[in-house]
């Protein structure tokens, strides 16, 4: 395998060596150095590097100003970064270079150790899969193309799998969208949602994903598994005072059931007025759809929106898993959201969970199912039902 290039911005004479020694005994890295953020733009803009691991602490332009710098950059490396400072602040840093773009594969506290880069190697072997191959490079995506996509069946809902946290088996799913364009092969939701979202088309998304989940799950049935499957929700959508019934009417006329369906509330809108949301929420509760708080811990998820909603599951966000090994305020977090999901009465699925370590950790204070890169990605139905057969345990219909 091609070693990855990591360029390291170190002020310290004693840690470039260091850090040389570590890099090689790890192996699998072809290691670059440099003393500070200038020689790092420098050379980022002569080469091309897979990793920058880069000190906070640096005399003239600090490892936060770097962050702002590179992020203007037409081609960024994933970055890690490592500081005596303390977790915190080394976490708000990496929130500010996520917030801009940037990949951020490790927070790291000095002095660095072979596990740390053992981590950051696993770390860049995801980021390589997921980024590697980018078919989106090059390609115009216009609001034409999405609507034709749209209508032609190449915009897709694919399934990740949800796994038990107590035994390995295959619970439930999630449904994500792809584009199987004709020309650049599968794009993610990253090439082209946000434009579908400002073409106002959401509303047909919801409906076209419900559609091919109802399908995927007759075609499961009839193999003899019972698989729920999560879709989001914008949550602007439940300014629809109908949509509940809409949808239950949709469901019901299809062959399917309510109860195999969760809808995820998601941020990244709102409702117009607030008593929409909760009207909507306790709605869908109402005709028997699972409902679920996507993403608790990224944004602006409050504790009194998930004891105040009828919310039967709670994602937590990758934000609070990555790390949770490491930081011991994460794993804190993480504690107390299971502790009270759990008197909650509600199904804990933790996202984003990309290491065995963060699998054992969640597993050990009983969190309820995990999906994310380590479980499985999303794969088309077809596939799915691969991984129900090659299941220790097949969830049968009654």
């Amino acid at each position: 395998m091609k070693p990855y290039r990591v360029l390291v911005v170190e002020d310290h004479p004693f840690q470039h060596e260091y850090l040389l020694n570590v890099f090689s005994e790890v192996g699998g890295f072809a290691v670059d150095t440099v003393w500070d953020g200038a020689g790092a733009l420098q050379c980022l803009a002569r080469n091309d590097y897979d990793l920058l691991l880069s000190d906070l602490l640096m005399p003239g332009m600090d490892g936060v100003q770097l962050i702002q710098r590179i992020a203007a950059l037409k081609k960024t490396p994933a970055l890690a970064l490592m500081s005596a400072s303390s977790r915190r602040m080394l976490i708000s840093a990496g929130l500010a270079a996520k917030n801009l773009g940037i990949t951020v594969v490790g927070l790291i506290s000095k002095p660095v150790e072979i596990n740390a880069v053992m981590r950051l190697k696993e770390r860049m072997a995801i980021f390589r899969l997921n980024g590697a191959m980018d078919p989106a490079q090059g390609i115009q995506v216009d609001p034409q193309s999405i609507e034709t996509a749209m209508g032609n069946g190449q915009i897709q809902a694919w399934f990740q799998p949800k796994k038990s946290l107590r035994d390995g088996n295959i619970l439930s799913a999630e449904a994500l969208v792809r584009w199987a364009h004709p020309e650049v092969g599968l794009l993610l939701p990253k090439d082209f949602l946000a434009l579908l979202i400002n073409q106002g088309l959401e509303e047909r998304l919801l409906w076209l994903m419900l559609e091919q989940t109802l399908q995927a799950q007759r075609k499961w049935r009839e193999q003899g598994w019972d698989i729920p499957v999560s879709i989001n929700l914008p949550t602007h959508l439940l300014d629809n005072h109908d949509l509940a019934d809409r949808l239950r009417d949709y469901v019901m006329a299809d062959g399917g059931e309510p109860r195999s369906i969760v809808f995820e509330l998601m941020e990244s809108s709102t409702t117009e007025e607030l008593s929409n949301y909760y009207a909507g929420a306790c709605r869908l509760r109402m005709m028997g759809f699972g409902l679920a708080q996507d993403d608790f811990g990224k944004g602006f998820s409050s504790y009194f929106n998930l004891v105040s909603t009828p919310f039967s599951e709670l994602k937590i966000d990758r934000s609070l898993v990555h790390g949770c090994v490491e930081n011991e305020n994460l794993a804190s977090a993480l504690r107390s959201l299971v502790e009270l999901s759990r008197k909650l009465g509600l199904t804990v699925v933790a996202e984003g969970v990309e290491t065995q370590a963060e699998l054992a950790f969640l597993r050990s204070i009983e969190c309820d199912q995990a999906q994310g890169f380590l479980i499985c990605g999303a794969v088309s139905c077809t596939d799915f039902e691969t991984l129900l057969l090659e299941d220790s345990s097949w969830p049968t219909c009654n």
